[in-house]
């Protein structure tokens, strides 16, 4: 399904980014470009700043920072109201049936579920393969079923740009892989920035990719194959792999 016919790709100019209680940035001079209905992943030691930079993104740091640089956007207008986002924590309501799970944006935003947005919801359960669960509550679901439900969340929002924060990290091998599959099919005409300690998830599904080094952290570019994603896993890929290693322990020296 593709709802959004919006495509919003944006610049990161200089980005710098230090919180107000402390003494030293967490961001310097950070140069990303998010390409429209594209995946940007960035990857990088834990506490390096990948979160900060997608909570920034969000729009979600208020006066907890103080920052320099400019976002710049491809249509030139804010990203406010156009950001949709997927923790790695499903984050859903137990109280709540899948279905009222995935419309609760709409509840949110408009107060209440109209039927076409519930026919809307079903719809979306469908596509993850979760169309026989929506009067099921959380607790009946497995993880991977509950990032599925997540998924479908998210997707309902009909967001151009859908930040997404290890998604996929707490689920075994096999599930992983089947998400990275649907979320990429499903998330085509979206502009998405993922976060990922795993690298051989950032070379199946990164057009760009990232890795953030030092303190403060800067982003270094890295080339990534040619082919269409989600990527079958080639020599090419595991070369990737390796130079993003060796990237990833220049930090854990």
């Amino acid at each position: 399904m593709r709802n959004s016919k919006q495509y919003v790709g944006a610049e990161l100019k200089g980005i710098y980014l230090r919180y107000q209680e402390s003494e030293y940035a967490t961001l310097s001079n950070v140069n990303i470009k998010l390409d429209a209905a594209k995946w940007t992943v960035l990857l990088g030691r834990s506490g390096c700043g990948k979160t900060t930079l997608l909570r920034y993104l969000a729009g979600l740091l208020g006066e907890k920072v103080i920052t320099r640089g400019e976002l710049k956007t491809s249509d030139g207008a804010s990203l406010d109201g156009r950001v949709a986002y997927m923790a790695q924590q499903d984050l859903l309501l137990p109280w709540l049936s899948i279905l009222d799970n995935v419309c609760l944006s709409c509840k949110f935003t408009k107060g209440s579920v109209a039927g076409e947005q519930k026919q809307k919801a079903k719809q979306l359960l469908e596509l993850v393969g979760l169309s026989g669960y929506t009067a099921a509550t959380p607790n009946q679901l497995s993880g991977g079923m509950r990032q599925r439900v997540a998924l479908a969340r998210t997707l309902m929002q009909d967001k151009p740009v859908v930040l997404m924060d290890e998604p996929f990290s707490a689920l075994d091998a096999v599930t992983r892989h089947k998400l990275q599959t649907l979320s990429c099919e499903l998330l085509r005409d979206k502009t998405v920035v993922l976060i990922t300690h795993d690298p051989q998830e950032a070379v199946r599904l990164a057009d760009r990719l990232y890795v953030l080094q030092g303190t403060p952290a800067v982003a270094e570019s890295l080339t990534v194959p040619t082919t269409p994603t989600p990527r079958v896993l080639d020599v090419q890929c595991a070369q990737l792999q390796q130079e993003i290693l060796e990237q990833l322990e220049v930090d854990y020296v």
